[in-house]
């Protein structure tokens, strides 16, 4: 059977760095079932042949009205997919989607009729604040990283930069590469546009926003580095537990050592 990514080497690779993450994702134990999902925006590599392409799908409705991504293209995972599956047949378990003239609904164009993740409203969503805030992010991540969502359950870690101070403080490379660090979104109903909304007033100030007791959303330029970011934050919460079942409290880095970092590699204070 022919595929979209046929001939399209660009294409071919947005869509298998997605396989590739979506295996690290399952390998890690953070994608149980079908949890979590991948939107990534592929406009940029949409030729003209493939504009021309007929839906196979009924127009479906996002539920918003979207205005930024009128004619956009995007690869989503589909609902009920599972990483791992995903990993080994991208195509056959996600989709390629177009936003139609009307901004708030879409058609499946390829490979199969697989309707994308139910979390497909908020995904969008963020997607049309980069494209507002002229943001070069291209690429949407959920995921369950086990040890950011059991560091969730306690309180006291939930108060604004509390979590994003200790997990910086553990590892000196958290602070290199997630300078912007951790926003929190108390707990909401999975996949409600509360969610939704709470993550977009989070992503003004950071790249990754975990969701209490739940998992994280991460955005990036492309979904490799989005799953950088989740990778290194759960590193250092990693770090934090291990010492915690040794019997001690980690003394993390001084505020002088993170400062002296931020100054050398030139990151936001």
């Amino acid at each position: 059977m022919s595929s979209i990514l046929d001939e399209r080497p660009a294409l071919r690779k947005k869509v298998e760095d997605v396989a590739e993450v979506a295996g690290y994702l399952w390998q890690k134990g953070w994608a149980e079932r079908n949890g979590g999902n991948i939107t990534i925006n592929i406009t940029s590599n949409v030729d003209a042949d493939m504009r021309q392409m007929p839906a196979i799908s009924p127009v479906m409705d996002i539920g918003i009205t979207l205005p930024e991504l009128k004619g956009q293209y995007f690869y989503c995972k589909g609902t009920g997919k599972r990483m791992r599956d995903l990993a080994r047949h991208p195509m056959a378990n996600g989709s390629i989607i177009r936003i139609l003239d009307d901004c708030k609904s879409y058609v499946i164009i390829a490979d199969e009729a697989v309707q994308p993740t139910s979390e497909l409203p908020s995904h969008l969503l963020v997607h049309n604040w980069f494209i507002k805030k002229h943001l070069p992010y291209r690429a949407s991540l959920h995921t369950h990283p086990i040890e950011l969502v059991a560091m969730s359950h306690h309180k006291p870690f939930l108060g604004k930069d509390v979590l994003s101070r200790l997990l910086w403080s553990m590892i000196p490379e958290t602070k290199a590469f997630c300078p912007r660090g951790l926003g929190i979104v108390p707990y909401k109903l999975p996949s409600s546009n509360e969610l939704a909304q709470a993550t977009l007033e989070q992503l003004a100030d950071y790249d990754v926003v975990m969701w209490e007791k739940h998992g994280v959303f991460a955005v990036d330029t492309d979904i490799i580095s989005a799953f950088d970011q989740v990778d290194v934050l759960n590193k250092s919460a990693q770090i934090y537990v291990s010492a915690r079942n040794m019997g001690f409290e980690p003394d993390g880095m001084t505020d002088e050592q993170m400062k002296e970092m931020s100054v050398a590699f030139h990151l936001p204070k």
